[in-house]
Order: C-alpha cells, then sequence, then structure tokens
C-alpha cells in the first residue's frame, strides 16, 4: 500500500445521534461538500426517518393498508429495502418496526398496547407500485429503513459531493462510508473498529479504499439488528462484520445479513467474492475475498 502524503480537508457533525463526516480531496471544495451531505441527508431524514412523526415513512406506516403515494427519495429507499430482502432471503427486511418497537430500539409512536409475536411480518407484505410511487402496508405493519436507507443516503450524498463540486469524496454517516470521484494519492484512508466514534489509536485496523463504500455492522454499542425469523435481536456470533463492495449500500446489506446469519456468514459471504472482515466475541478475526491483513491489530 502507499503512504499517502497529506491530509485530505475534512467535516465532522453530529447526526442520528452518532457522528458522520466528509473528506475530501480538494480543500477548497469542504464547504460546498459539507452543504452537499447536510441537503441529502435531510432529505432522508423527513422521507424515512422511524423518529420522525413528520416523516413520510410515519404516513405509510399510520395508513393502516391503504395505498399512500410517496416522494422519491422514499421510493428509493424503499425499493433499496426490498430488494436487499429478496437478495438476502429475508434477513434483511424492512418490516421489522414493530420488533424494534418492542425491544425498545425505535420510540412506540402510536403503537397501543403490549406488542407480542415470534417473527416479523416479512417483506412480502408490501406493495410497490414502482410505476405509480404508490405503496401498501397491511394494517399492522409498521416499516423500518434503517437497514439500508442510511447507506443510501451516503452512496447518495457523496454523488452529490462529486457532481457538485468535481472533488473526489468520501462521506462517512455513522460507520456507513461512500466514495465517489479521484481518491487522494494512496487512496482514502479508514479506520475499522467496533464503534464508529472511536478514536483512530483504538484497537481495530487501518485500510485504504479508492473506491465503492464500506459498511461496519457491530453489536458492541448498540445492538439494534432483529433477526426477522424470531422477532429478537439477533444471536451475538459476531460482534463486528466489516464489508467492502462496489456501493455501501450493497456493503451495508452484506454485513447487516452476516450479522443475522452468525457463523453461516462466511460461506455466504465466500461465495459473493465480497471483501469482509469478520470479528467474533471471543476476539477471532476472520478475513475474506482479499481482505487485507497488514496493521490489523485486533
Amino acid at each position: 500500500m502507499i503512504t499517502k502524503t497529506r491530509q485530505p480537508a475534512g467535516a465532522t457533525f453530529e447526526l442520528w445521534g452518532g457522528q458522520a463526516s466528509v473528506l475530501v480531496a480538494d480543500d477548497d471544495a469542504l464547504s460546498a461538500a459539507e452543504a452537499a451531505v447536510l441537503d441529502v441527508v435531510a432529505e432522508f431524514d423527513l422521507a424515512c426517518s422511524s423518529h420522525r412523526a413528520d416523516s413520510e415513512l410515519h404516513g405509510v406506516n399510520a395508513a393502516a393498508g391503504r395505498p399512500t403515494a410517496i416522494g422519491p427519495v422514499l421510493r428509493a429507499a424503499l425499493e433499496a429495502a426490498l430488494d436487499a430482502a429478496r437478495d438476502t432471503d429475508g434477513d434483511v427486511d424492512p418490516t421489522v418496526g414493530l420488533a424494534l418497537v418492542a425491544h425498545r430500539l425505535l420510540p412506540s409512536g402510536d403503537v397501543d398496547g403490549p406488542i407480542s409475536f415470534q417473527r416479523v411480518p416479512g417483506y412480502k407484505t408490501v406493495q410497490l407500485d414502482r410505476e405509480r410511487s404508490i405503496v401498501t402496508v397491511l394494517g399492522g405493519v409498521r416499516l423500518d429503513l434503517g437497514a439500508t436507507a442510511k447507506a443510501l443516503a451516503a452512496d447518495r450524498a457523496a454523488a452529490a459531493v462529486y457532481e457538485e463540486t468535481g472533488s473526489g469524496v468520501l462521506v462517512n454517516l455513522l460507520g456507513d462510508l461512500a466514495i465517489a470521484g479521484p481518491a487522494p494519492e494512496g487512496g482514502w484512508r479508514i479506520r475499522v473498529t467496533d464503534d464508529h466514534r472511536s478514536p483512530l489509536d483504538a484497537p481495530g485496523q487501518t485500510v485504504r479504499l479508492n473506491e465503492g463504500g464500506l459498511a461496519t455492522s457491530s453489536t458492541v454499542v448498540r445492538h439494534h439488528i432483529i433477526d426477522p425469523r424470531t422477532g429478537s435481536p439477533t444471536a451475538v456470533y459476531f460482534k463486528t462484520v466489516s464489508v467492502a463492495a462496489d456501493s455501501c449500500l450493497v456493503a451495508n446489506i452484506a454485513a447487516t445479513a452476516a450479522i443475522v446469519r452468525g457463523a453461516c456468514a462466511l460461506s455466504w459471504l465466500e461465495a459473493r467474492g465480497l471483501p469482509a472482515r469478520l470479528a467474533t466475541v471471543d476476539g477471532t478475526v476472520t478475513r475474506l475475498g482479499g481482505w487485507p491483513a497488514d496493521g490489523d491489530d485486533q
């Protein structure tokens, strides 16, 4: 690997209870880049948030089975979520909303009374007319797009920065990283740890990327990944899974599905040829798909 010669310009800000940042290869592009990222984040928050009573997603969940027209951002996010569910055989499923409420991982909102069930309804209960941008969700089903919307927002934000400024850019939304445009010499330097808020000297590994995206799913800080087959937080086999792919969205889907699958994720990821780093709760680290071993101190 080539050692980079200078530190790219960057900005860090608080977002969705965590930390986000944007780095640019061209220092003069930083102000415009930060504004572009914040614009995309604001669009996704208003469309897809499970924490806002005025979000489009809240309106869909409150429609109680009635067809609902949705805007382009929510449509894209819902398309991504449904495609992810199909690609992972339901391991990453957008109908986990009530399960998250039941385990106090989401606000209860307009849900009345206790919630008790053994599994989530499943993505096949969601009907999306992609041409007309109309979605129908069965009454009693609550969508949550947290497993995919953040990664899609990272991809969209990076693309928006590059289109507006022409600068190479890395966008990091709470551990979901997306790259667009030419990387600085030696690539983007990324520290992979159990928590995206960790300092640079925390145990982990430093890798370099020139394109695509990287996502890390972790059960260490706040275990909020639901196993759709049980409706409960997944059994903790891997404490952290990091995956690199052509986009942050693809990387995030694979990392989340790996947490759900546990030990079975190794062969599943290998079959997809995705570079991945998986750390079990006992500290064992497995690297797949050409993920580098250099500099791993975990």
